[in-house]
């Protein structure tokens, strides 16, 4: 089902964005005041803006209100950011993802009105420090500051050749398999009697220190 995207802010963030959401056949909208950035997005985005977002009657003139999502991926210039971010919400954008450089940006963007704040700098680097620091985890998407969705890789012989009754993970790390990958099939409906093989990967639902604790306890 298409939804409507406007991101605001052409920096690296917001083309990555822009390029994801075209790759995923969706309407973008693209807008930035300089006209380079602009033109890169040209042949990517469903639309293209060269315009100032600070300026209440361009949003205005955007209908702002109309989008599904509203990205402001302003980094640079907190003061444009935060602007933008308020201008949006009190023309009636229904839903406003900010980006946010530091802490104090980000609690000012939620106080201003933005429904999220991201951190793509902070959580690409703790992603990058989670990856080395754990032994068996290839790929998680945190769900929010407390929960994770993660991939884990089993090479520990104690929880191979074990159905998932007898590994037990719900039990023992709160820990719900929502998926097993063997031999690069994907049993995405796993049953409790299915049995977990060498080099397995499971992916897991739970709190972000039960997944590190299930990473801990598996053998390298």
């Amino acid at each position: 089902m298409k939804k409507s995207f406007a991101v605001l802010g052409l920096g690296r963030f917001g083309q990555s964005v822009v390029q994801t959401l075209a790759e995923e056949h969706q309407d973008v909208l693209a807008v930035d005041v300089k006209e380079e950035p602009v033109n890169e997005m040209m042949d990517i985005a469903t639309q293209t803006l060269i315009a100032d977002t600070r300026d209440e009657d361009v949003l205005r003139g955007l209908n702002i209100d109309t989008f599904d999502y509203v990205i402001v991926g302003i980094g640079n210039n907190m003061e444009a950011s935060i602007l933008t971010t308020m201008l949006a919400k009190e023309l009636g954008a229904k839903k406003v993802i900010a980006k946010a450089e530091t802490s104090d940006h980000g609690r000012v963007l939620q106080r201003v009105g933005a429904d999220q704040v991201t951190y793509p700098e902070r959580d690409m680097g703790h992603g990058i420090v989670r990856k080395l620091l754990s032994n068996h985890i290839l790929n998680f998407i945190d769900l929010s500051d407390k929960y994770t969705l993660a991939e884990v890789v089993i090479t520990d012989p104690h929880f191979v050749d074990q159905d998932l009754v007898a590994l037990n993970l719900r039990q023992r790390f709160d820990l719900t398999v929502i998926a097993i990958q063997h031999e690069g099939k994907i049993n995405i409906s796993p049953q409790p009697t299915d049995v977990v093989q060498l080099h397995d990967v499971l992916t897991v639902v739970g709190p972000i220190e039960n997944v590190e604790a299930l990473d801990e306890s598996l053998k390298k």
